[in-house]
């Protein structure tokens, strides 16, 4: 964490000197997870990262990843609510200021997060696998039935778990 508070107090400075006024430093979590490897949240002036990532990916990490972030909270305090998320105002800090690529995403390797589907079953021959989610809504009450038998759908009491 100290890396990233430190690779964050230097961007700040950049900006303070480029546009000669103070900006106030946000909150940082590493309790980010997922597929995004940082998230800010403009009007709470809160950066998450992703701990996992910066582990994995520390050098690049530090030195894209951070700055992507600080320079939205940076473009939000310099041109307020309306502009894009990656518009030209955000873009024009990244490479202007930071002198770095404006890429939007990052490439580091994700790992497939674990799914669980459940089994539902009407008349027809092949069972139909739910979302956890779709299977919380069943056991509070909500029905399902199968567009091509009309049957209502049960849940069979299986479990498949996918990586």
């Amino acid at each position: 964490m100290d890396q990233i508070m430190h690779r964050l107090e230097h961007c700040y400075q950049l900006a303070e000197q480029r546009f000669a006024r103070r900006f106030e430093r946000p909150q940082v979590s590493l309790a980010l997870r997922g597929q995004k490897a940082g998230v800010a949240y403009l009007h709470r002036n809160l950066l998450r990262f992703n701990a996992r990532m910066y582990q994995e990916n520390r050098d690049d990490f530090l030195r894209q990843t951070v700055p992507h972030e600080a320079a939205h909270l940076i473009a939000h305090a310099l041109y307020g609510e309306r502009i894009r998320a990656h518009g030209r105002e955000w873009q024009a800090l990244m490479t202007g200021l930071f002198d770095l690529p404006a890429n939007r995403c990052h490439d580091y390797p994700v790992p497939q997060r674990r799914t669980t589907r459940y089994l539902y079953r009407c008349g027809c021959p092949d069972g139909i696998p739910f979302t956890a989610q779709r299977h919380a809504l069943v056991r509070r009450g909500r029905q399902y039935q199968c567009r091509r038998c009309t049957n209502l759908l049960h849940f069979t009491g299986q479990q498949l778990t996918t990586d």
